[in-house]
């Protein structure tokens, strides 16, 4: 009996499952060997103020980066920082034409009793009283927040840009675990929570990191690449990416692309020379 050939929807199919598994596979290697930046990439975190001289430096420039249409930005700050640490970001923001917002809960010092569930409604406010949904920025652990508030209210988001944030892989490979345990009172111990926090949300989605990031292991930031989802390599420090001119470039390019339209980022032309193919193996 001769043996019928599978067709080729089904070889797509099952040549994408495979796909899909060894990039699981290999994620799941290498985040069982992730370590925390070492010394040298910590100690590196004082450029920060440098970067901040840079974007002054470069805000004529920037100024050239597309403008927005107007809609709604919250932004929310990472670990131990408040709406201040956002100030440079947001005020960059307004200036090409969005609404931005703080997230106007002081200083996160973690998801403490009252705080996810009045960003929830801060979200929805803004929604409601723009008639438009709303793009979300995370910074960090404020990123961990936009990315579960968009999976909550997906009709209510429009997007979500991380920095620096680790929501991939063992959170201990990074040199803030311990601060987050001692100032939120949660463990990072919970299975269950993790595997929520790497699952995609359902908008489109980018992940700018840095692989000289001296908090978080860039791992961490990488998401698999998908119709939704990209990552953006950046030159910076952590606590230096929402400071940066070429991370603030990348995010008003992310905020600007059509609602309903969204394409990943071209790195093409000049930009080649300041954002890294993001899988490249070194």
């Amino acid at each position: 009996m001769p043996i019928r050939k599978k067709s080729t929807s089904s070889n797509a199919a099952a040549s994408q499952s495979d796909d899909n598994a060894l990039w699981a596979a290999e994620i799941e290697l290498m985040e069982r060997q992730l370590k925390a930046p070492n010394a040298l990439l910590m100690a590196l975190e004082t450029r920060a103020p440098w970067e901040f001289g840079a974007t002054l430096a470069a805000w004529p420039l920037l100024k050239s980066a597309p403008q927005g249409d107007g809609h709604p930005v919250i932004v929310f700050p990472g670990l131990g920082a408040g709406d201040l640490s956002t100030g440079p970001l947001r005020s960059f923001l307004s200036g090409q034409g969005y609404d931005t917002y703080g997230w106007d809960l002081g200083r996160n010092m973690g998801p403490r009793e009252g705080v996810l569930q009045k960003s929830v409604e801060r979200i929805g406010d803004i929604y409601k009283a723009t008639g438009r949904s709303v793009s979300l920025i995370g910074w960090s652990l404020g990123g961990i927040y936009a990315r579960e508030f968009a999976k909550a209210l997906p009709d209510m988001v429009r997007g979500v840009v991380t920095l620096g944030t680790p929501f991939s892989g063992d959170p201990k490979a990074t040199n803030a675990w311990w601060y987050y345990e001692y100032a939120s009172g949660h463990k990072l111990n919970d299975p269950q929570l993790l595997a929520q926090l790497k699952k995609p949300p359902p908008v489109p989605t980018t992940s700018i990191y840095s692989r000289s990031d001296g908090v978080v292991a860039w791992q961490l930031s990488h998401q698999k690449p998908g119709k939704h989802a990209e990552n953006i390599e950046v030159v910076a420090s952590h606590v230096g990416l929402g400071l940066n001119p070429i991370a603030l470039y990348a995010v008003a390019d992310r905020l600007s692309q059509q609602e309903g339209g969204w394409k990943q980022f071209d790195r093409s032309g000049w930009k080649q020379y300041f954002y890294r193919d993001t899988e490249r193996d070194n």
